[in-house]
């Protein structure tokens, strides 16, 4: 891969011979693959010879690239293929939070780091999961529900909307659009759309990002800066503004030695931040800071419990998930939704089964029309495979009606 000169010129000075050299030789060895098992679904490892990721608790490494897309499970919610680096975000929740909180996470399609929120925090939390772009806000959708934790709402909005609001949260998550350096190696199709000016446009729109959402921070309480780009403009200068002037102290968190994790490569300013650079740890480009708010004490706090029902006293609040599934009026007649049958909750459980074969699930997820046992009662049936819920089929006797949605189903079998 040919690397801008630009890029090449400044990220070799920051990287140093040493680091630079091994993230040169990254290029020419397979990028790793790592799944993050859902806590609530996966009762049992279906990766049993992965390697585990040493800061996630239910992160792995991979042998073998798979066809994820042709696996039930994977639609089922009972894993989420997710690079190791951000990853670490796991790790990070457990060192600093211990309550449950009333979290949110900013820029959060297509929602990877959101399920590894809400799996990390204490039960009795709450997420708001967050994306400004809708069509990407329809994706993020989708993975909060194969989750199935109901302790998570999805909204569609940009940062100044909830400024305009009272609600305040103990924690944010902002992982904000970046310049994507760290993902040269992995979508070589960045390395085009990457200039220096781009750079330095990234930088001034996360700050803008962070000024609209420091308001809704509580004071003392979290902000979770990452990107997945090298530079320090977007990078280490920004959390230092960010300290600097809008209040703010640098949160350490103790890392193992043998990780390797980077620390800050801006000169003169040695704060705690971690990084993972291609070649020196195994994983794709990260950068990460904890941030706590200074400041007297806020007027005004979200609880855990009330979250859900504070945010819908905000009309201006696109609101696409109270986290409580609830099944679709079709005319006079109620159809179970996916979400009822992905959920945690208890809603599918009055609802006949029926086990399917992985051709059969593969066909399912393909929205084919099924023709199940004949044993089967007739109506609404939760389908599943290896006993995990996939969705729901309407059973005639002589067929079974595909209720699969539509914008989900796999195109290629």
């Amino acid at each position: 891969m040919i690397l801008p000169p630009e890029f090449t010129d400044y990220t070799s000075r920051l990287f140093g011979a040493v680091r630079w050299e091994h993230f040169v030789q990254s290029f020419s060895h397979e990028v790793p693959v790592s799944v993050r098992l859902n806590p609530w679904k996966a009762a049992e490892n279906p990766f049993p010879d992965a390697e585990p990721v040493p800061w996630c608790r239910q992160g792995f490494w991979l042998k073998d690239r798979h066809r994820f897309t042709l696996d039930p499970l994977f639609h089922a919610g009972v894993y989420y293929v997710q690079e190791a680096a951000s990853l670490f975000l796991d790790y990070v929740l457990r060192q600093v939070i211990s309550a449950p909180v009333s979290a949110l996470d900013l820029c959060a399609a297509p929602g990877g780091k959101s399920t590894l929120m809400r799996a990390a925090l204490p039960e009795g939390s709450v997420l708001v999961s967050n994306e400004i772009d809708r069509r990407r806000a329809n994706i993020l959708l989708e993975n909060i529900l194969k989750q199935g934790h109901p302790g998570v709402l999805v909204t569609h909005n940009a940062p100044k909307d909830f400024a305009k609001t009272n609600l305040l949260f103990d924690v944010i998550l902002t992982d904000v659009p970046c310049s994507g350096e760290g993902l040269f190696r992995r979508e070589p199709a960045a390395v085009n759309e990457w200039s220096p000016q781009n750079v330095h446009f990234c930088a001034q729109r996360q700050r803008q990002i962070l000024r609209d959402i420091w308001p809704c921070l509580k004071d003392g309480g979290l902000l979770i800066y990452s990107t997945c780009t090298f530079n320090t403009y977007e990078n280490e200068e920004n959390i230092r503004w960010i300290a600097e002037e809008l209040g703010a102290e640098l949160v350490p968190v103790p890392v193992l030695p043998d990780w390797p994790i980077t620390g800050s490569l801006l000169e003169g300013w040695q704060q705690p931040v971690y990084r993972f650079i291609p070649g020196t740890t195994r994983s794709e480009g990260l950068f990460m800071a904890i941030l706590r708010k200074q400041g007297g004490k806020n007027a005004f706090a979200t609880l855990p419990s009330s979250l859900r029902a504070q945010l819908k006293k905000y009309p201006l609040l696109h609101l696409l998930s109270d986290g409580v599934p609830q099944p679709e009026a079709k005319g006079r007649e109620q159809i179970p939704s996916v979400a009822q049958a992905l959920s945690l909750s208890t809603r599918a459980v009055d609802f006949p089964r029926a086990e399917l074969t992985l051709e059969e699930a593969l066909r399912y997820l393909h929205r084919e029309t099924l023709k199940l046992p004949d044993n089967t009662p007739r109506g609404f049936v939760l389908v599943t495979y290896h006993g995990q819920p996939l969705g729901f089929v309407k059973n005639l006797g002589d067929r079974a009606n595909n209720l699969y949605p539509k914008p989900w189903a796999i195109r290629n079998l």
